[in-house]
């Protein structure tokens, strides 16, 4: 089976900072699986009736059974454009570019699990110019200032109090860097942990507590620690249905605690899975690349 990644880096530019790139190229030695890796600067889009109007390099090239792509919410309109075109293709691509969109506007994301009653933080749309008061009745302080896209815990604040608050928004409203930004509620119950449940289909691969000895940010990627955690009925349902709503075949789905139960944080359209393998073993890329291989059109 030939497969391509996309990916932010070319092959060539691939390091051992790329872990999960990494690891996919050792699981298609052993899976018989042609594997190659393509950044979406390298690609040209032809809008035109014939059948492949895919160049890679300036050159046409044979298309693939599947492709994986890996970029998360760092995913350009240039690369959903390159997704889309593969998909009218007839190319099996898993994340579809659908799910990546969804996935990657976090309040999108909110917005639809909120419309099926799933428990999340309270979450609002920040606007300028801010109205203090209203945001002290919704959300209250402490409270988690994010970028509507994000990942690996990037562009996500603590602000503890409401002075800390007026005096941040009086810089970006200043330095006219008004990206859009969301208000979260604080789980103070999850300072510094959460979960991160790997979602794989139609089923759960694994789940494992993340924790920070000196952040409230508990990402593996920023020097957090992983632990192996038990998978409740309750974790795996609403890991299960957050997957589903956001149509992600692939996802990470992270998860606050809250008291004895849990409040849904994210989920991920390109999870990374070291710190998943350090608690499971070595075994995630493999299963990823067994399920789309079942499961190509």
């Amino acid at each position: 089976m030939k497969a391509w990644v996309l990916y932010r880096k070319r092959r060539s530019e691939i390091t051992h900072r790329d872990n999960g790139i990494r690891r996919f190229l050792q699981a298609a030695k052993t899976q018989d699986i042609d594997l190659d890796i393509y950044s979406p600067d390298q690609f040209d889009l032809v809008a035109t009736n014939q059948k492949n109007t895919i160049l890679i390099d300036g050159h046409p090239t044979p298309l693939p059974a599947v492709v994986l792509p890996r970029m998360g919410s760092n995913t350009t309109y240039y690369a959903l454009a390159v997704i889309r075109q593969l998909e009218r293709l007839g190319v099996y691509c898993c994340n579809s570019s659908e799910a990546i969109e969804i996935a990657k506007d976090k309040l999108h994301l909110h917005q639809l699990l909120t419309e099926y009653n799933l428990p999340t933080p309270k979450t609002m749309l920040l606007k300028f110019p801010i109205d203090l008061p209203l945001i002290k009745r919704e959300i209250g302080f402490p409270l988690i200032i994010k970028k509507i896209t994000g990942m690996e815990g990037h562009g996500v604040y603590l602000c503890e109090s409401a002075e800390k608050f007026q005096d941040l928004m009086e810089f970006i409203e200043n330095t006219h860097h008004q990206s859009p930004l969301i208000l979260q509620e604080f789980m103070a119950d999850s300072s510094g942990k959460d979960l991160r449940v790997f979602v794989l289909g139609d089923r759960v691969i694994g789940c494992m507590k993340r924790y920070s000895e000196t952040s409230f940010k508990a990402n593996f990627s920023r020097g957090g620690k992983v632990e192996a955690f038990h998978l409740t009925p309750e974790i795996e349902w609403l890991a299960l249905e957050t997957a589903k709503l956001a149509k992600l075949e692939i996802a990470g789905i992270d998860l606050l605690f809250d008291k004895d139960h849990y409040k849904i944080c994210e989920a991920n359209s390109s999870p990374g899975f070291k710190g998943m393998e350090v608690v499971i073993g070595k075994t995630v890329a493999e299963q990823i690349l067994e399920y789309v291989r079942i499961n190509k059109k």
